[in-house]
């Protein structure tokens, strides 16, 4: 099936088994697999991860590893991964790696080597060559390294021949993508002096949160410093997001400081990795879609993954979302029927395009807002949700930062995936409840959930 040019999702609506709980497994967090990853290289000795994802995004992650001299092996019918890291040296003092469409590779690595010592050629794909590296590249010239892009400036690919760390002080902005700071953060463990990291934008600070948290389960602390007048009052406060970033126009200001101490180390460790939530939200939404109860295993409300705030999202639309011991529980009303909500979700972005994928059905519009770093992303994906809905006869409007989508009956047609994986995988819902919708290019899953249409197949049997 992952071959095939399209997909036809069946249609399901309405369910002749709403009474049943659909339970669910799901792979292993992308965000998480390759965060583990990256401090096993940095931590002295070997560590064991568990539970590890196996995709593209995860593959490209664990082949550069490899290339760069690390000893790691990947057992994947077990999901674990066993990496032997050298306390911060890099084996090699000259590569070339490929990064694929991976964000997290392309960022995480080029924060690693750009503060090492050594000649690193970096490669991606396409795709990846157009999602922006310039915050990041910037950072890293300051702090002493040589960058030489090989076409665009800014962009991927360029060399980086790196001399260590060079200064103690740096300011990142995140307006564009998280993952700038979280390989900023990472990295900084690997110099001798303490280094002061000043932010500027607070979009996708849940991200931030989680390699704060992995930071310390792998033996390094990155602490959040007081800020001083009006940028203290910007300040998240513990369990909050930070206020999103400026649009164009308005002045960015830092909204947090961190301190991270010199001589700390990584220390190596077995590590368990968490179930993808982003993966999960995906049958989570099918409860107020079709009106019936699903479960996904091992997901818990304790979760490092920011997308958990998603389920909060569907319980304001009308479910009930229940903690259990296998896993949190979300049911829908009988009918399928949910109302449509206005919804900040600078804190789950990655689900954007699921809830956008819902709206149609609701009993009212629903304004998604937070989201204008999205376009950034794979696909422009704030144009693509319009795009495609619209394709679909729904109506929708789109500003800089929001979308708006009205109640409607989606027509059947085949949707474009834009080499997006979060396209396929959440507008494949709207065809469990319209018929005659297909979706192209079923096989960009494979980035971070290679199995979904198998999976979603299962689901659909246990329906019919």
């Amino acid at each position: 099936m992952a071959e095939t040019e399209q997909y036809r999702v069946p249609c399901v609506y309405p369910c002749s088994k709403v009474n049943k709980v659909i339970q669910v497994e799901v792979p292993g967090s992308k965000s998480i697999t390759n965060r583990a990853l990256l401090l096993a290289t940095l931590a002295e000795g070997t560590s064991v991860l568990r539970g590890a994802l196996f995709s593209d995004d995860s593959r490209h992650f664990l082949s550069c590893v490899q290339e760069l001299g690390f000893a790691a092996e990947a057992e994947e019918e077990e999901k674990i991964v066993t990496v032997t890291g050298l306390g911060g040296k890099v084996p090699k003092k000259e590569a070339s790696i490929y990064v694929g469409s991976a964000g997290t590779a392309a960022r995480f690595l080029s924060a690693y080597l750009g503060v090492s010592h050594g000649i690193y050629h970096l490669d991606a794909s396409p795709q990846m060559r157009r999602r922006p590296m310039a915050p990041l590249l910037t950072v890293l010239e300051e702090l002493g390294c040589q960058v030489r892009c090989e076409k665009e400036e800014g962009h991927f690919p360029f060399t980086l021949t790196s001399n260590g760390f060079q200064a103690a002080k740096m300011t990142v902005d995140i307006g564009d993508s998280s993952q700038f700071l979280s390989a900023l953060l990472i990295a900084s463990a690997l110099a001798e002096e303490d280094v002061s990291l000043r932010v500027v934008g607070s979009h996708g600070m849940a991200y931030i949160r989680m390699t704060e948290k992995m930071m310390e389960q792998f033996g390094v602390r990155a602490e959040r410093m007081p800020l001083a007048g009006q940028e203290a009052e910007r300040m998240p406060l513990a369990g909050q997001e930070a206020e999103r970033i400026p649009l164009a126009g308005q002045k960015a200001e830092c909204t947090v400081c961190y301190r991270i101490q010199g001589g700390q180390r990584y220390r190596a460790r077995e590590y368990q990795i968490e179930p993808d939530v982003s993966a999960a939200c995906y049958f989570y939404a099918m409860a107020p879609l079709l009106g019936i109860s699903v479960k996904v295993r091992h997901v818990h409300f304790d979760s490092l993954q920011g997308d958990v705030e998603f389920l909060r999202i569907l319980e304001r639309m009308g479910c009930q979302v229940r903690e259990e011991a296998e896993g949190i529980r979300v049911s829908g009303r009988d009918g399928g029927s949910f109302q449509g909500i206005e919804a900040d979700m600078s804190a789950c972005s990655d689900q954007a395009i699921t809830l956008a994928a819902l709206a149609p059905f609701g009993d009212s519009p629903t304004t998604i807002t937070g989201i204008g770093h999205i376009r950034l992303q794979e696909s422009d994906r704030m144009l693509a949700i319009v795009t495609e809905l619209k394709r679909l006869g729904i109506r929708c409007e789109m500003g800089t930062d929001f979308i708006r989508i009205y109640p409607g009956e989606p027509t059947g047609g085949l949707v474009e995936t834009y080499e997006d994986h979060r396209m396929a995988m959440g507008f494949s819902l709207i065809g469990l409840r319209a018929e005659g919708i297909a979706i192209k290019d079923p096989a960009c899953c494979r980035k971070t959930f290679e199995t979904y249409f198998q999976v979603l197949e299962e689901v659909a049997g246990q329906l019919r």
